[in-house]
């Protein structure tokens, strides 16, 4: 065997390695759980609540401080964002009609790209597009972000993919939503 032939064997492996890493994180590893604050003060409530969000067709859109909000910061090529979406899909079904809750699904893609995906995947969520920095509060590099927050006090936030239809979650929101 030559070592070109040597070389190529070894880049099958690493590659092969690789690609199993891979699919162990997207489709083995469970989600991780999704953290409760305690306290969920942050300095400023307001700053929970973002101005300068788009529907997908360019229109303003005020997120309603006065309902249960969740918050979901994603991206079509995210692969943890969209291991996740099929959860948050679930949820949404259970409390779309529910006059106390709000879902804002939000990407800074533009609608060219969320589109097609959102329709290729057949998701009825509220996809929204954000421009601008977020609050220090919801601040961060990584995606997906979701926060869940009630009169200005985030009560449940997760960075990285999460299933968010557990029992768990629903017994928050719903011990949230039978205080307003």
């Amino acid at each position: 065997m030559n070592e070109m032939e040597t070389g190529r064997r070894f880049l099958v492996i690493i590659l092969i390695l690789v690609a199993m890493g891979a699919i162990y994180f997207v489709f083995v590893k469970e989600p991780e759980s999704v953290s409760v604050n305690s306290t969920g003060e942050v300095p400023n409530p307001a700053s929970l609540y973002l101005s300068n969000l788009k529907d997908l067709e360019g229109n303003p859109i005020a997120m309603d401080e006065n309902k249960l909000v969740f918050l979901n910061i994603w991206a079509t090529w995210c692969g943890p964002c969209n291991m996740e979406m099929p959860g948050i899909q679930k949820l949404y079904d259970k409390y779309k009609n529910h006059k106390s809750v709000a879902f804002y699904i939000i990407s800074d893609e533009d609608a060219e790209t969320v589109n097609p995906f959102i329709a290729r995947k057949g998701y009825q969520l509220p996809f929204y597009q954000y421009a601008g920095t977020y609050p220090e509060a919801l601040d961060g590099n990584a995606i997906p972000r979701t926060y869940i927050i009630h009169k200005g006090k985030i009560l449940a936030e997760q960075t990285g993919a999460s299933q968010w239809d557990t029992p768990e979650v629903v017994s928050l929101i719903e011990k949230n939503i039978s205080e307003i």
